[in-house]
């Protein structure tokens, strides 16, 4: 489970590069993965050959009670400090009572999502096997069903996407060797559509969840909206035209989606950023000056 937290450091105090250290408040990534409860539950497939093992065991190898204590415990320690802390990629039903209902500027403790995690299941595996191996697990369809009811709730407040482009002849590795993660960014805002299409969630929800809440939960100046004055960062897409992914318009340099043949049932037309047309027309403009600092306002 990868947490966030922001802190404060008190006394004594202490400057590093100009900065005072005591006034800072600090972006902490946490990766609390419970290796003592992992390793607990491979001893039950230590005698397997690697080959007996495909990626259909992840879910049962980082399974609920990993998540859940990882998160709960980063929790009482963020609640018993009065801390802010931003908990990422959530997984489980059972974790979902460990947050409260609620719009994201009361909160000190918040949450977020992401996209395949809110479309796929266990079910998936015996198609895609190692090509939705990621970590935190894709789980069952009573977690995914709970994850998208704490969305919906204000429970969860971000929805994410986690892109990790490991090459194909990485994820073709055997089950053990293989790395976790997938290539999500391309497709991620095509994946809420659907889910839109199906009565899941409104487009209100999407934009809420993507832009408006992370712009407000992180402090980021002048972007999250459209709004005269703000960056220009936002898609335009057809909400109506179907998209076959297909190996012609993967983007991604990794060459591989997990989503390969499926048909979306949104296009996007264009994406612009920073003010910038970045993508058009099915292709990623080159050589133009994309990078800039992000500011906050805090």
């Amino acid at each position: 489970q990868a947490l966030v937290s922001t802190a404060n450091f008190g006394t004594p105090q202490r400057n590093v590069n100009g900065f005072d250290l005591r006034r800072l408040a600090m972006l902490l990534a946490v990766l609390e993965k419970r290796m003592e409860l992992i390793m607990g539950i491979k001893d039950v497939f230590i005698n397997l050959k690697n080959e007996e093992l495909d990626a259909s065991f992840h879910p049962i190898l980082r399974d609920d009670i990993c998540c859940f204590k990882s998160s709960s415990k980063v929790i009482d320690l963020a609640k018993k400090h009065s801390s802010d802390l931003h908990v990422l990629h959530l997984t489980t039903e059972k974790e979902m009572e460990l947050f409260s209902k609620g719009e994201v500027d009361n909160k000190k403790i918040t949450a977020e999502v992401c996209v395949h995690h809110m479309y796929f299941n266990e079910s998936y595996y015996s198609n895609l096997g190692n090509q939705i191996k990621c970590n935190p697990s894709i789980k069952y369809e009573s977690d995914r069903q709970a994850l998208i009811s704490a969305l919906l709730d204000d429970k969860i407040d971000i929805i994410a996407t986690d892109h990790a482009p490991h090459t194909w002849e990485e994820k073709s590795q055997n089950y053990v060797d293989a790395p976790a993660g997938l290539p999500l960014v391309q497709h991620g805002l095509q994946i809420l559509m659907d889910l839109y299409h199906q009565d899941v969630i409104s487009l209100e929800t999407i934009v809420k969840k993507t832009c408006h809440n992370v712009a407000k939960r992180f402090q980021i100046k002048d972007r999250g909206y459209i709004r005269e004055g703000y960056y220009a960062d936002f898609v335009i897409l057809d909400a109506d035209k179907s998209y076959t992914v297909s190996n012609e318009n993967i983007l991604y340099k990794c060459g591989w989606s997990p989503f390969k043949d499926h048909t979306f049932q949104s296009s996007i037309f264009m994406t612009i950023v920073n003010g910038i047309v970045a993508f058009e027309n099915g292709k990623v403009k080159e050589n133009l000056p994309f990078g800039m600092q992000i500011e906050f306002d805090r």
